[in-house]
């Protein structure tokens, strides 16, 4: 299946995710892109007649099994169908698994995938190349918010809000979760998401601005989803760069294979898959000599609305933390949180590139 892109969409209430959808399916089918799109399972569930404002306890616990269950299914029958079209395809989903984890207790939310066999980490990282966040209109665009464009929707500003901020949370960890503001008019707001999807894919499209800061941490980093990466480069030509990556933590990892090719002075188009356990030892065999593998802990969280990455590397330069916050633009303003203390700002800096880091001297 690794002709397909599998991508959530997600936010809040009145996000523009209906809209976005109509324009990457527009944009991407004359680029010659088969698109999927996956429906919203929970709006179809009502639309049937499910209740999801129930007080009972036990319906509404079998409603939300039937709920992940059913888009767990959608998803692997789409995957089937996208991955035998004869092109490349992208499977955009009008949410994903996490969301439904945003709705419910922490409690109920591990009781049913112990029930169905399955835990956070496969549903989060594992099953999706990408995650976008639309933020809502109620933080941001509140002359836009309206609850018109969909009738089983009833949120109030503070409840879309507050619902935005479950659904963030409940992906944060990802690792390609972006996040698509609202600082901007909403014609930016989809290019925004175009330019993420392209990105994702290698189509070529301007590669928005990166930042990255050398850190002390000076406090507690409230919610913060913690990761144990390890990173290895691959013995590659002069213009590109191939490393693999396992990502995860106790016990349950997943494993990808990202190549990075120059095409000028100017532009880099990444390209990023998942792979299977069995291939990623097959390449670690083709492990560069001359580059160290790299452990780090990865802390994701979000502040102010932006997504920080925050890496403390073990290997090599031990007890290093860097910052960094991508698919940001020239001009977004960076709201640092309080507990962490910038000590230098090293965007651009190549001392600071992990393929530079792990190089031995």
């Amino acid at each position: 299946m690794n002709n397909v892109t599998k991508i959530v969409l997600t936010g809040g209430p009145c996000a523009g995710k209906t809209t976005a959808m109509v324009r990457i399916i527009e944009y991407f089918s004359t680029r010659g892109f088969q698109v999927y799109t996956l429906p919203e399972v929970p709006t179809m569930f009502s639309a049937a007649g499910i209740n999801y404002l129930t007080e009972d306890k036990s319906y509404f616990y079998q409603e939300e099994k039937a709920t992940l269950q059913t888009q767990l299914y959608l998803e692997d029958r789409f995957m089937e169908i996208a991955s035998s079209c004869g092109k490349p395809a992208l499977l955009i989903c009008d949410r994903g698994t996490m969301d439904i984890s945003a709705y419910m207790s922490e409690e109920m939310w591990q009781a049913i995938l112990i029930e169905i066999g399955t835990d956070t980490i496969k549903l989060r990282d594992s099953r999706y190349d990408a995650v976008l966040h639309l933020v809502t209109a109620a933080r941001g665009a509140e002359k836009y918010f309206t609850n018109a464009n969909n009738m089983y929707r009833s949120e109030g500003i503070e409840l879309a809000r507050e619902l935005d901020k479950k659904v963030a949370a409940a992906w944060t960890g990802h690792p390609h979760l972006r996040i698509v503001d609202n600082s901007e008019d909403f014609e930016q707001k989809i290019r925004h998401v175009l330019s993420e999807i392209s990105r994702l894919i290698g189509t070529p499209e301007p590669i928005e601005t990166e930042r990255k800061y050398v850190v002390e941490v000076t406090g507690d980093i409230p919610k913060a989803i913690e990761s144990e990466i390890t990173q290895t480069y691959l013995k590659t030509d002069a213009d590109q760069e191939v490393r693999l990556r396992k990502r995860g933590r106790e016990g349950s990892y997943v494993y990808f294979q990202t190549t990075k090719k120059r095409v000028s002075d100017s532009e880099c188009i990444e390209t990023e898959r998942q792979i299977s356990p069995n291939r990623y030892v097959t390449l670690l065999e083709q492990a560069d000599p001359e580059h160290m593998t790299i452990k780090k802990i990865r802390k994701n969280f979000v502040w102010e609305k932006q997504y920080f990455e925050l890496d403390t590397y073990m290997q090599p330069a031990l007890g290093l933390s860097i910052l960094e916050i991508e698919g940001v633009r020239e001009h977004d303003e960076i709201k640092f949180p309080p507990f962490l203390k910038v000590v230098e700002d090293v965007t651009g800096n190549e001392k600071y590139y992990n393929y530079n880091l792990s190089l031995k001297r």
